[in-house]
């Protein structure tokens, strides 16, 4: 409550407290007046201050009622804003400066909270017209192929070809559905955040594993050197973290280029590191680049959603750490900060990295991930 303004209850109470006093002073005066000039003959005091009683009481409820109405009007305007937020008017804005506390506190929130609502309903618009094309690309694909292989002058190898694409788009929609709903799931909190202990080293090398056909495809240089560290945390959620980074790394590296991947344990902080030396990102991309639905290359748009980061980010969040991505640009870095605590070291080892990617091949590309410890983790023997 903002200081210097008054509490409704109070200022009612004077409001028609001084209505009242004021009323009865001038029909007093003005009575007393008539019949010291003889215009109103005395009948006694019980008629006269039934009269004063009477008078007061009339016009005192009538200079209440102009005078309460002229006080709820911003009451009244914030009911009809109300009415107009219900039925998808969110350019509604109330007049603030009212002398009443509850009022105008009542209408500074009413306020930001509109505009809260206009930037979700911002928001809603937008996810459902990326959804609706998300799903539109590969539908439309699964439907141009399902319809060429009702040829039946197909060769073997043609139809192979068509199911397989098929395949590839439906695996696509499932990806697309499960992001959605996981990120959904994340953003309202109706997720089981199980926490435990778990080695952390070996979880990223199952992952990188996990791409060993990519990256053996594609020539890769992996460079890795992760520390033995147990960390407690949700290993389910994590892993769809260092499963995007390291897919993108993959992704938009060119044949025969590096990726690093790196594991620290500080006193305070586990870091991870994965670096390449890719195509890079501008500084228009950096600005975006956990965004939901953001692609920052239209050509890798087939690749993926633009949901990975932007759900690697919310995962991060929950474990109350950070995540950055850095790129070199032709003179200077270009940052993106995400999270709320400082990545410090990591950011110019990963600054290093890239550097030393970039003086090897393309422009380079650096996620930093910190994650909080709440005290010391000893390293495994």
């Amino acid at each position: 409550m903002k200081k210097g303004k008054l509490k409704i209850v109070f200022l009612f109470s004077i409001m028609i407290f001084v209505i009242m006093f004021f009323t009865l002073l001038v029909i007093s005066a003005a009575v007393f007046l008539l019949i010291h000039l003889g215009l109103v003959r005395n009948s006694g005091p019980k008629p006269l201050l039934i009269s004063f009683a009477l008078m007061s009481l009339t016009v005192g409820t009538i200079l209440s009622n102009m005078g309460i109405q002229k006080m709820i009007r911003p009451i009244l305007e914030i009911n009809d804003a109300v009415q107009r937020v219900a039925k998808g008017d969110f350019t509604v804005k109330i007049s603030e400066g009212s002398i009443m506390a509850e009022v105008d506190d009542m209408t500074h929130n009413f306020n930001l909270m509109i505009q809260e609502l206009a930037g979700m309903e911002t928001l809603r618009s937008d996810f459902i017209s990326n959804v609706s094309h998300e799903f539109k690309t590969p539908l439309s694909a699964i439907e141009g192929y399902a319809t060429l292989l009702q040829d039946r002058a197909l060769t073997p190898p043609k139809r192979d070809f068509y199911v397989s694409k098929i395949l590839y788009n439906t695996r696509r929609l499932s990806t697309l559905t499960g992001n959605i709903l996981l990120l959904s799931r994340l953003e309202n909190q109706e997720i089981n955040n199980r926490q435990e202990l778990f080695s952390l080293d070996e979880q990223l090398r199952q992952i990188i594993l996990l791409f060993e056909n990519r990256w053996t495809d594609k020539k890769l240089d992996m460079d890795i050197e992760l520390e033995s560290v147990d960390y407690y945390g949700n290993p389910d959620l994590l892993s769809h973290v260092w499963q995007n980074l390291i897919d993108n790394a993959v992704k938009f590296t060119d044949v025969g280029g590096r990726i690093c991947v790196r594991l620290t344990q500080e006193r305070d902080a586990v870091r991870v590191i994965v670096s390449d030396d890719g195509i890079g990102m501008s500084e228009e991309v950096m600005a975006h680049v956990f965004d939901r639905f953001y692609q920052g290359d239209p050509s890798h748009s087939t690749q993926g959603n633009g949901l990975g980061l932007a759900l690697a980010r919310r995962i991060v969040l929950l474990h109350h750490g950070s995540i950055e991505a850095e790129s070199p640009a032709e003179n200077a870095h270009v940052r993106k900060a995400v999270g709320k605590s400082s990545v410090g070291e990591a950011v110019e080892r990963a600054a290093g990295e890239a550097a030393s990617a970039k003086a090897e091949k393309g422009r380079g590309t650096a996620f930093v991930v910190t994650l909080p410890v709440e005290e010391p983790t000893p390293a495994r023997s």
